[in-house]
């Protein structure tokens, strides 16, 4: 029988696996904290837990936790890494450090299969859901890089495709045993899928971020084929009825493309639909992937539409990017990439 992976393990799963060696639930929770917070080192040097129980999981159990295979460092900081687990699932993480805050940017899969054409992952295609020890190990592997404050899943794959290792390892991250992120600080992107998206809101505590394109339901389809079965004026009236606990945030991530979805007419759309929501908007410039002829909107642009969402009442922003010239910025990610 194959040895069970520790990494992606919640507390209770861990207290399962040493039952039988006459271990308690108490010990299960040392274990978490130690290997979650510290690595697995520090779990076999601990004096914390007996010799005992370390030979134990030695034998029941591997650490599944391994180190990225290659990292490209962009010149405002960011860095990209690249992972490959041992079944040869390739997908690639990113660190932004920004003076205090220091972020890593998540993948749920080895590719995508939602087919948006301006996305450098879906054309790598589809080639298979990460489980929630390879989320976690994604931050674990980062640390070394200082104590991560911040975690997004706006890396390679649709988080909503693959909602149950999702929510699992959002529940590792947030917990006390695991890696005690505040949920305020983790935020999980989707370009739509309603009936997973509601189960997310129902049964975590992190943010919700929601990718539009563009206001006009036939203008989105043409790019986000998941909106012909679901509607994404659905899922924001869903959004702006959901109650909301204290510091969790909705936002909808604009990107901005220059005589495409930048004219006065969608801003008015824009604010039409999100006017009197709990959504805040997010502005970003378009990264354009070879081949593609579009090109970013101007920051004067942004700033234009920022100013006239925040007159209309609406919570709006421009995000910065970064790492564009590694292609670690939204929508490059698998670049290169076999």
């Amino acid at each position: 029988m194959e040895n069970i992976f520790l990494c992606g393990l919640d507390a209770d799963e861990i207290a399962d696996l040493i039952r039988a060696g006459g271990f308690t639930h108490a010990q299960a929770v040392i274990v978490a904290g130690l290997l979650y917070k510290k690595g697995i080192a520090a779990l076999e040097k601990s004096t914390r837990i007996p010799q005992r129980l370390k030979s134990y999981l030695s034998e029941v159990s591997e650490a599944g936790m391994y180190l990225p295979v290659r990292e490209e460092r962009s010149a405002d900081g960011t860095v990209k890494y690249l992972f490959e687990s041992p079944e040869g699932k390739k997908f690639e993480s990113v660190f932004i450090p920004d003076e205090k805050r220091k972020t890593v940017c998540v993948s749920t899969q080895s590719g995508c299969r939602m087919g948006c054409p301006f996305c450098v992952t879906g054309r790598y295609g589809f080639h298979g859901n990460l489980t929630a020890g390879e989320i976690v190990n994604q931050v674990i592997s980062l640390q070394k890089n200082g104590k991560i404050t911040h975690v997004v899943f706006m890396g390679m794959g649709e988080p909503m495709d693959n909602p149950g290792n999702v929510l699992k390892a959002c529940r590792i991250l947030t917990a006390e045993w695991g890696l005690a992120i505040s949920p305020a600080n983790i935020t999980v992107s989707s370009v739509g899928i309603t009936p997973a998206i509601m189960n997310f809101l129902e049964r975590s505590d992190c943010n919700l971020a929601l990718s539009l394109y563009s206001p006009f339901p036939d203008e989105r389809i043409k790019v986000i084929p998941a909106e012909k079965a679901y509607p994404v004026k659905e899922i924001i009236n869903m959004l702006s009825h959901f109650p909301l606990k204290k510091k969790r945030r909705m936002t909808m991530a604009y990107v901005m493309i220059r005589g495409i979805n930048d004219t006065d007419r969608h801003l008015e759309e824009l604010i039409k639909i999100t006017r009197g929501t709990q959504i805040r908007i997010n502005l970003l410039p378009f990264h354009a992937i070879p081949g593609d002829e579009r090109i970013a909107s101007s920051e004067e642009r942004l700033q234009f539409f920022k100013h006239n969402l925040v007159v209309a009442g609406i919570s709006a922003s421009v995000r910065k990017s970064r790492g564009a010239d590694i292609s670690a910025a939204c929508g490059l990610l698998a670049s290169g990439l076999e």
